[in-house]
């Protein structure tokens, strides 16, 4: 783990964590939009979900054929 967490970062640790199912990156964008995080992009989205992907915080993995579209889970 990286220390602590930035805001982005926790605000999509919290909403994986509830949820109960897979949730795709546009609608983790669309969640942080609609919450304070106004200036949040899907590029900022996706470097923090990378990175809580790799420190293990989360799971995810592509889907669809080829267009990019990846699914993001929290560790149950």
């Amino acid at each position: 783990m990286r220390g602590n967490l930035d805001k982005t970062s926790t605000k999509i640790l919290q909403l994986l964590q509830e949820s109960e199912e897979p949730l795709e990156t546009k609608e983790i964008e669309t969640f942080l939009e609609e919450t304070s995080l106004k200036d949040v992009t899907r590029v900022k989205v996706l470097y923090r979900l990378n990175l809580l992907r790799g420190d293990g915080e989360i799971k995810g993995k592509p889907v669809g054929s080829g267009k990019g579209t990846w699914i993001w889970w929290g560790k149950r």
